[in-house]
């Protein structure tokens, strides 16, 4: 068996899961489009003067929110994919993967592609929804941001992956997911800009990689960002290279009581 098999089953696994349960594809797109319209459409009642707009770039607050919930969208539900691994681990499935006569990582990074495919498509419903609700919109971003997605989503999976594979406990995983996934969306830039921080929680906001995400997400939908766009690149290759190398060799190392 050659080292793309292992990859290549692993992510058909993950899409042909993520299809067949229903629940949780609504869930996940549901979820992030109440936080856009009762979040986003109640404070672009408070924010509609002029000072406001020039807060946030020129625009009006849904729009500028847009490509956050979107980032926000691939970063949960990537990272959320995670217990997947738990799951195999209660079945069984994950025993036969590590006795298996093949190289373990092929199939943990099999795991995380399947992982960001999944949210990213999630992703591009949900930016798909929301566009028609606002305006000056460059819809040829939408390719890059593609591009963008898929890096945020293998980042956030191989975390996901790697604290999954270190835990016994569905709801352990579930407490910890959210302790990590609350600040990591509120100091992204996500719903209000970085520069409106007070100094303390600007220096999380630069140590928090979903902020380049959301920054170069910005940048081509919308044709504005708070970071150069080489430098939201970068942190996105490093984070997606250690986080991949990190998730591959805890799952190497791996056993199961």
């Amino acid at each position: 068996m050659s080292w793309s098999d292992p990859l290549i089953v692993m992510t058909y696994r993950e899409l042909k899961r993520f299809i067949r349960a229903k629940s949780r594809l609504i869930g996940s797109i549901i979820n992030p489009l109440i936080w856009a319209i009762f979040f986003g459409l109640g404070w672009s009642s408070a924010f509609n003067f002029p000072q406001a707009k020039m807060i946030f770039g020129g625009f009006d607050y849904m729009t500028y929110l847009t490509p956050g919930i979107v980032m926000m969208t691939i970063f949960t539900a990537s990272f959320i994919s995670g217990v997947t691994v738990l799951w195999d681990k209660q079945f069984g499935f994950l025993k036969e993967v590590l006795v298996a006569p093949t190289p373990r990582e092929p199939a943990i990074i099999g795991r995380s592609l399947g992982g960001s495919l999944t949210a990213l498509f999630q992703g591009l419903i949900v930016l798909a929804v929301l566009a028609p609700m606002i305006s000056n919109i460059r819809l040829f971003g939408v390719i890059p941001v593609i591009l963008i997605g898929l890096l945020v989503g293998l980042s956030f999976s191989a975390v996901g992956i790697t604290l999954a594979t270190k835990m016994t406990s569905m709801e352990g995983f579930h407490i910890i997911s959210s302790f990590i996934m609350m600040p990591t969306i509120f100091l992204s830039g996500a719903f209000y800009p970085i520069s409106t921080m007070p100094e303390w929680m600007k220096i999380l906001a630069y140590a928090n990689p979903l902020t380049y995400g959301v920054d170069l997400a910005r940048h081509y939908l919308l044709g504005t960002g708070d970071l150069g766009v080489v430098t939201d690149f970068l942190v996105l290759v490093a984070l997606t290279v250690v986080t991949l190398t990190v998730a591959s060799t805890v799952f190497r190392n791996a056993s199961i009581e």
